[in-house]
């Protein structure tokens, strides 16, 4: 292929497409998650062209090996290989997978490389292709997610001091605070179990207490970071399922 300049050009990137733009009337704009580079916008032109060898590898939720070129805010595709290994997601796993993507989307900057938590949203995708609790495959990634962009829960002590959270105690868990002993000051923060912050720590969601707390928590700490984008894909599967 030899499509304009060759400017800092990028070979063989394992990377996952979140999101395809129709482009003018034959390409395709691209959002990209990159394991080297982060989040980036690609142009795949010529994509949509029948006879286009792109139009069946540009898939979301398969992992490829993308080279690209250019040094402006949208890159240029040169080549894209497909690499295999992740089965199709279906039915409600797939639309945990949009969910994951919409997050990614939302939450993640351009150009900011998160090589773990690439890694880690590979290994949610085979997750969710091959078991079948899917919420708790969600709220793994929820949790995992905030700690790579710099908001950890603190799930193993109260929040200003180094008190331990006692699994028969209940709390509050306040956004940008983290969980006090609840005196009955409906104010503060969501009212959570013990049990279920310290399940939350070691990703232990079999409790159904603490599977729906977990999701009460988690659905109020992403809205808060979201800064009230509506996350599409959640409502659907909130239709779907109780996820």
């Amino acid at each position: 292929m030899t499509v304009g300049s060759r400017h800092n050009k990028q070979q063989d990137q394992p990377a996952i497409v979140l999101h395809s733009y129709p482009f003018r009337e034959t390409s395709l704009l691209l959002d990209v998650f990159s394991r080297q580079h982060g989040r980036l916008p690609i142009v795949a032109r010529g994509a949509r062209r029948p006879k286009s060898n792109l139009r069946s590898v540009l898939m979301s939720f398969q992992p490829l090996s993308l080279s690209w070129f250019g040094k402006g805010e949208v890159r240029t595709l040169h080549s894209a290989e497909w690499q295999g290994g992740q089965p199709y997601l279906q039915s409600t796993a797939l639309m945990c997978g949009f969910y994951l993507n919409e997050l990614l989307l939302n939450l993640l900057a351009r150009d900011d490389p998160h090589q773990q938590l690439f890694d880690y949203y590979l290994a949610t995708l085979h997750r969710l292709a091959h078991e079948t609790d899917h919420a708790a495959t969600l709220r793994c990634f929820e949790k995992h997610l905030l700690q790579e962009l710099g908001y950890a829960l603190v799930l193993n002590r109260e929040a200003g001091s180094d008190k331990a959270i006692q699994a028969e105690l209940g709390y509050r868990y306040a956004v940008e605070r983290g969980a006090v002993l609840d005196d009955g000051d409906a104010h503060i923060g969501l009212p959570v179990q013990g049990k279920t912050l310290l399940d939350m720590m070691v990703d232990d969601y079999a409790d159904p207490v603490t599977a729906q707390q977990s999701k009460q928590l988690m659905r109020v700490l992403l809205n808060h970071h979201l800064g009230g984008k509506v996350l599409h894909t959640r409502e659907l599967i909130k239709d779907l399922q109780k996820l």
